[in-house]
């Protein structure tokens, strides 16, 4: 026996195929609820979509520990090996619209959100380990380069090229992006990182820095550019398909998650700035050190409600886990909270997708789409005499006591004018093939911008290596002093 049909309210539905009308040739009269509402809901069946990321897609999953990391941090779901917690990922490109190719050459979003014992934990991070910027300050603005022109609505690579030419701390994530790397044959076959630094925080209080890694089991596999540009016409949902099928038909991609770790010691007495989210951590100095791994094993019943609803926020920390001084992820930890509550509405926590799976109890009333009992006759404030009511737990904050020094001004991120030795160490790493490519590939991306521009660029690859920028420039014709 099939459902009866009804409204939202739950109003039984009699006719689902016709308006009611005065007459059978009309008008539609406005008093017909059940068509104002269909068109009502459908004028906002659209959320805002995400500044950056908008492009996406995602799975469930679950994170099984292998090692005791129990030392470094008294998080619960690292407590055991063997243990498992439920996750959810999300993928993405960065730049382009929802509608736009899944085979951009862009950086890939590569989110995670463990559904903890103890909370939400979130690792917000990409595809590369570094980042175009080093000072949240300047996200705006790099973005802005990414999107389109105000005038024309036309993307351009003038934009892209000037702000490159003037940060020249973007060089490191410019070389990456440009590489084999900057266009992944799909979601399942990249590695992922946390990018930024993070911390873990022992059972003693002792505080160690941490770098993950999500190193893909699939293998790394990327698309050649001249394939990358076919599958945009032909097939844009390319990657999204593949991840999709894949789980389908139960080929559950794997990665293994590892951790590089710096002590509070070694990280003052490191030669960079270790909180520089340009510059990596020498693995042969910070070994990759294994904590398990995780596999994307469902598919979401429904995009909507699970893949583009889904919140993630670097602001989600657990006990045992936390943050650091990294200027860029200090300002994603407000950003990214903040960008939710105004794409999806400020009780976006309660939705399911984004809901703990452990009890939770607070203080927050009222709201749009406040959808539970809001607190019911519970009091809403704090300190309060009734003893049956939410009381903190006075356990280790997650926001752990930090060493501040210096008078607070505005300090210049550019003392430190180490661009080149990053990108250097990277472009020695490469093989003759790899070179080739990627001297191919920013040559074609600089091919309509303006002379002035490609000059300031040129200048910053030859001081990378003299192999590097002489072979961009004699690709395009040029011949540099």
């Amino acid at each position: 026996m099939s459902k009866k049909l009804t409204g939202a309210s739950g109003t039984p539905i009699a006719d689902n195929q016709n308006s009611r009308s005065a007459g059978p040739r009309g008008p539609v009269l406005i008093d017909d609820f059940h068509l104002i509402e269909k068109l009502a809901h459908f004028n906002r069946e659209n959320i805002p979509e995400r500044r950056v990321h908008a492009k996406g897609a995602g799975a469930h999953g679950t994170f099984t520990v292998t090692k005791d990391i129990s030392k470094y941090t008294s998080a619960k779901l690292f407590d055991t090996i063997g243990k498992k917690t439920p996750i959810l990922s999300r993928f993405s490109t960065v730049g382009g619209e929802r509608g736009s190719a899944d085979t951009a050459r862009d950086p890939r979003g590569f989110s995670l959100k463990f559904y903890t014992e103890e909370g939400n934990w979130d690792i917000v991070g990409n595809n590369t380990p570094v980042f175009f910027i080093r000072d949240a300050i300047k996200f705006p603005d790099f973005i802005h380069t990414q999107k389109r022109v105000p005038q024309t609505n036309l993307k351009d690579p003038n934009m892209m090229w000037d702000f490159f030419s003037l940060s020249p701390e973007a060089l490191h994530q410019v070389t990456i992006l440009f590489s084999d790397r900057g266009i992944p044959d799909g979601f399942r076959f990249m590695h992922g990182y946390g990018s930024h630094t993070y911390s873990l925080i022992n059972k003693d209080g002792v505080r160690t820095w941490v770098k993950w890694h999500f190193r893909t089991q699939q293998g790394i596999k990327n698309l050649d550019p001249k394939k990358a540009a076919e599958l945009d016409g032909s097939n844009p949902d390319y990657a999204t398909e593949d991840l999709f099928n894949a789980i389908e038909k139960g080929d559950y991609p794997k990665w293994g998650v590892y951790i590089q770790i710096m002590t509070e010691e070694q990280a003052k007495n490191h030669k960079d700035n270790p909180f520089d989210v340009t510059k990596v951590w020498s693995q042969r100095e910070f070994p990759l050190h294994e904590v398990g791994f995780f596999e994307l094993n469902r598919n979401p019943e429904n995009y909507f409600a699970e893949i583009e609803q889904a919140a993630f926020a670097p602001s989600n920390v657990i006990p045992g886990t936390g943050l650091s001084p990294d200027k860029m992820l200090q300002g994603r930890v407000f950003a990214y909270a903040d960008a939710q509550r105004y794409r999806i509405g400020t009780n976006y926590q309660q939705l399911p997708i984004n809901a703990p799976k452990c009890p939770y109890a607070n203080y927050q009333r009222d709201g749009a789409m406040r959808f539970d009992s809001n607190g019911g006759s519970s009091l809403n404030y704090e300190p309060n005499s009734d003893p049956n009511a939410p009381k903190q737990t006075n356990d280790p904050n997650p926001l752990f006591p930090a060493d501040l020094s210096g008078a607070a001004g505005i300090y210049d991120n550019r003392t430190d004018g180490d661009y080149y030795s990053y990108p250097a160490a990277l472009f020695k790493l490469m093989n003759a093939d790899q070179k080739e490519l990627l001297i191919n590939n920013i040559a074609e991306s600089l091919q309509s911008v303006k002379k002035e521009t490609v000059e300031r660029v040129l200048a910053h690859f030859v001081k990378i290596d003299p192999e590097y920028g002489n072979g961009i420039a004699k690709k395009l014709n040029i011949t540099l002093k």
